[in-house]
C-alpha cells in the first residue's frame, strides 16, 4: 500500500527517534493499535482532519486509541502536537501505516493473515502456523491473524504479504467458472 512521500516521511523520522530511544517496539505496537482503531472506525479520519476540533480532544482521542505504554505515548503525544501545528493531521492513519510497514521491513516481520469458512481447531492453526513458519525465509517471523468467513464455503486461505494460497472451495468454485466462460 503506498501512503504519499509525506507520510512515509514522517514515519521514517519516528522510526529512527524511536529507535534512538528504545522504543520502536512499544512504538509499533502503539501504532498498530492506532491503525486498527482508523480501520474500525471510519469517522476517526473525519475527526483527525476536521480543524474545528480542538487539538487537545484529538490528542485525547489518539492516546487512548494508541493505547501505548508511557514512553510510546509521549512519542505519540509530540507527534499529533508536531501535525497539528503543521497543519497535517489528516496524515495520521497513513503515517501509523507507514511506520507499522517500516518495523516490519527492518524486523523481517510477515503479516500473515489465515482466513476459514470455519473457527480452525488448535491443531490445525498450529499445523498452518508451521508450515507458514517454514515458508519464510531463514531469520524472519510472522505476526498471524485469523479470521472466519463462511462464505468460503469450504478451506482457508492464507495471505503472507502480498501472496495469496487460495485453498478454498469458492476460490476453486471461481476459477472453474473462469475456466468455463474462456472456453
Amino acid at each position: 500500500m503506498d501512503q504519499g512521500l509525506i507520510p512515509r516521511r514522517y514515519a521514517k523520522a519516528l522510526y529512527i527517534l524511536a529507535s534512538e530511544k528504545g522504543k520502536d517496539a512499544d512504538l509499533y505496537a502503539a501504532m498498530n493499535n492506532l491503525a486498527d482503531a482508523f480501520g474500525q472506525s471510519p469517522d476517526m479520519q473525519k475527526t483527525m482532519a476536521n480543524p474545528y476540533v480542538d487539538a487537545a480532544d484529538k490528542l485525547a482521542l489518539v492516546t487512548a486509541a494508541s493505547a501505548g505504554n508511557p514512553d510510546a505515548r509521549s512519542i505519540v503525544s509530540d507527534l499529533v502536537k508536531l501535525l497539528e501545528k503543521n497543519r497535517r493531521m489528516e496524515y495520521l492513519r497513513e503515517i501509523a501505516l507507514a511506520y507499522v510497514e517500516i518495523y516490519r521491513r527492518s524486523h523481517s516481520i510477515h503479516k500473515v493473515d489465515i482466513t476459514s469458512a470455519a473457527p480452525l481447531q488448535p491443531a490445525e492453526l498450529q499445523r498452518i502456523q508451521k508450515l507458514v513458519s517454514n515458508h519464510l525465509p531463514a531469520g524472519a517471523t510472522a505476526e498471524f491473524n485469523q479470521a472466519v468467513n463462511p462464505g468460503l464455503i469450504g478451506g482457508f486461505s492464507i495471505a503472507i504479504d502480498n501472496e495469496l494460497l487460495d485453498a478454498t472451495v469458492a476460490g476453486d468454485l471461481k476459477q472453474l467458472r473462469l475456466k468455463l466462460l474462456s472456453h
